[in-house]
């Protein structure tokens, strides 16, 4: 099965993050090609367990997806934003 997600790349100190929010899932490589490439495998196990464990379907469903004619469709990005609040 192909399932699309979305993967967020930060920077902090000279680590590149790769999170995806979909699933909460996160980790990390010294460039941000690296970043990703350790995140499609650290998605890929998860979902892999989810599946052996018989909760795919649930933690696809609580995620946003739906399935659509036998596929599973992830939820709709509709933007990105960076946002600042003042805290007093």
């Amino acid at each position: 099965m192909d399932l699309g997600f979305t993967v967020r790349i930060l920077k902090e100190g000279d680590t590149f993050i790769a999170h995806v929010p979909e699933f909460n899932v996160s980790s990390c490589g010294d460039t941000a090609e690296q970043a990703r490439r350790m995140i499609a495998e650290a998605v890929t196990l998860f979902l892999e367990t989810a599946k052996q464990q018989g909760t795919l379907e649930d933690i696809l469903e609580e995620s946003g997806y739906r399935l659509e004619n036998g596929r599973w469709v992830g939820p709709e990005l509709v933007g990105v934003e960076h946002m600042t609040t003042r805290v007093a």
